[in-house]
């Protein structure tokens, strides 16, 4: 089963998201600049995919939501990812959340995307970035483990059911400068990993585990198309 979006742009860069989970997820999509992608949000069944065109100097990010229950209207909420907005997010996913985020190329930065996927926000479900057709390091990103199953107790976030749903970040679950890189820990010389953004790193080496993992945790390539895959099992 494959959907496809599309407009007419001149120069595009298209992103192939796939759903390779066992049950729907519900992606949504934000925009930081106008194009609003997949109209901001839809379903995706278990093995089935969708094309997103993005114009040339967008920037954005995607994420899955998962549980989540729709009228006909669009009306209604989800267990993890949530957004304001509905089935059509207007907003940005409410943490925990897996996030793939990307700034395409632009004459402006000398046509090369950034991208990465982050765990900043915690994590709700596996998740990959791989470059096709492109130029450079163009390397893979993502975050494969099962990090609900490993999630310390007093980051879980459990669904009615009372299984682990998503796993917060330790900044979500504390709310402390240490944890969230602010104040007096607001500087990469003042903000050092944590025993909680190592649980992250450890099982997910090529993603952002706290906000100043830029090094092994930011890839660029130019000209390339991205495949975004839910559950994934890497590359």
């Amino acid at each position: 089963m494959n959907y496809k979006f599309s407009g007419n742009v001149a120069s595009a860069t298209v992103f192939s998201l796939e759903n390779h989970c066992s049950q729907t997820v519900w992606p949504g999509t934000l925009s930081g600049n106008g194009a609003v992608l997949g109209s901001g949000g839809f379903a995706l069944p278990p093995g089935s995919s969708i094309q997103l065109t993005a114009p040339s100097g967008w920037s954005g990010r995607f994420w899955a939501r998962t549980g989540c229950t729709f009228d006909d209207s669009g009306v209604g909420k989800c267990v993890t990812g949530d957004c304001s907005g509905g089935l059509k997010c207007s907003g940005g996913g409410v943490p925990p959340v897996t996030l793939a985020e990307f700034t395409i190329g632009s004459s402006g930065n000398g046509n090369k995307d950034f991208y990465d996927v982050s765990l900043v926000d915690g994590y709700n479900v596996g998740m990959g970035v791989r470059a096709t057709g492109g130029t450079g390091d163009c390397r893979y990103a993502g975050c494969v483990a099962d990090l609900n199953a490993a999630c310390p107790t007093e980051l879980q976030v459990r669904d009615g059911g009372g299984a682990v749903a998503a796993c917060k970040s330790a900044c979500a679950a504390f709310n402390t400068p240490e944890y969230c890189c602010t104040g007096d820990h607001g500087s990469p010389q003042t903000c050092s990993p944590t025993h909680y953004s190592e649980i992250f790193k450890n099982a997910c080496p090529t993603a952002y585990s706290y906000a100043y993992d830029d090094a092994s945790s930011t890839f660029t390539c130019s000209g390339a198309d991205y495949v975004i895959t839910f559950c994934s099992n890497g590359s």
